[in-house]
């Protein structure tokens, strides 16, 4: 038997149908956070499938007391997908334990990023789905234009739909000595590979947040990243990252090379993102925020007779 809850809370679509079911069986108000939207990832409807999704996104906007999202951008996009007022949306980003980068482990960098490249070579990273709202595609076509200024190798780590045309592509260009596909890799791995790398790069076309982006921060590795969605919102141009034009090989490679060959650019965005993340996106701020919003949920909740 379910008892004590005050307040039930859903993230995405996956899951709408229980908390619905939930709010009203147990007539308790309904949160629900949206990381991101159907519309948006398609850039559109254009099927059967993706209307039944993006209409449940809508149900459980529609049914939920507040709506929380991981960025302003966000707050706008499903503000206008779902046709919501502007005082049921609430912006409350994302975070990160900058701590877990101490704490992975006593291992020589030197020696772990030979499994990836040459001592000579830079590591320019990509972390995260090979699809193209990700934006791989335009990494994938940046690698020449950064190979003719700088000595990289490009590390992939992820898996998705694009990585057999992408792979056969760079193969037949001549560049799989510079490209590495690792597929999964488990988080050590990961949090040492992200403080090995010269560069993190983030070229997503659509991005609501950009965790990843975020992730390299804590680790202390410089970001390039589109100027588009919440990835906006976390980097400050040259400040703590570099941002370039989404979609745009030229200008990811322009970002990608001017970090690379200045080392107190990169010096300064390292120790600068790795503040305003330590400051800003720690999980103890975010977790008061959400605190709060509990609270005033259930304050209007109290005074609200529930028919």
């Amino acid at each position: 038997k379910l008892g004590g809850v005050n307040i039930f809370h859903a993230h995405d679509w996956l899951v709408a149908d229980a908390g619905i079911g939930l709010k009203h069986v147990f007539r308790k108000p309904l949160l629900a956070t949206i990381h991101s939207t159907e519309y948006g990832r398609r850039n559109g409807i254009h099927s059967d499938y993706e209307r039944m999704i993006h209409e449940t996104e809508a149900w459980l906007t529609y049914e939920a007391w507040r709506v929380i999202c991981c960025s302003n951008y966000m707050v706008s996009h499903v503000k206008w997908v779902f046709g919501l007022p502007q005082d049921k949306l609430i912006m409350i980003p994302n975070g990160v334990d900058a701590k877990e980068y101490e704490r992975s482990g006593d291992v020589d960098l030197n020696q772990f990023r030979r499994r990836f490249a040459l001592p000579e070579e830079k590591i320019v990273l990509f972390v995260g789905r090979l699809v193209y709202e990700k934006g791989i595609h335009v990494l994938i076509s940046a690698v020449p234009k950064v190979l003719e200024k700088v000595n990289a190798k490009f590390v992939i780590v992820g898996n998705g739909y694009m990585q057999q045309s992408l792979s056969e592509y760079i193969r037949n260009i001549g560049l799989a000595h510079k490209v590495m596909f690792t597929g999964f890799v488990d988080d050590w791995t990961l949090r040492n590979l992200q403080k090995c790398a010269d560069v993190s790069v983030v070229p997503s076309i659509f991005e609501p947040f950009g965790i990843v982006a975020l992730e390299a921060m804590a680790a202390k590795s410089p970001v390039v990243v589109s100027d588009t969605g919440g990835l906006s919102e976390i980097v400050e141009h040259e400040i703590t990252g570099v941002k370039v034009y989404p979609n745009n090989p030229d200008s990811l490679a322009w970002g990608i090379t001017k970090v690379l060959l200045d080392e107190n650019l990169a010096n300064k965005l390292r120790e600068n993102a790795y503040r305003k993340v330590v400051e800003n996106y720690n999980w103890e701020k975010i977790s008061q925020q959400t605190r709060k919003i509990y609270e005033s949920v259930l304050s209007e909740y109290s005074r609200t007779f529930w028919a």
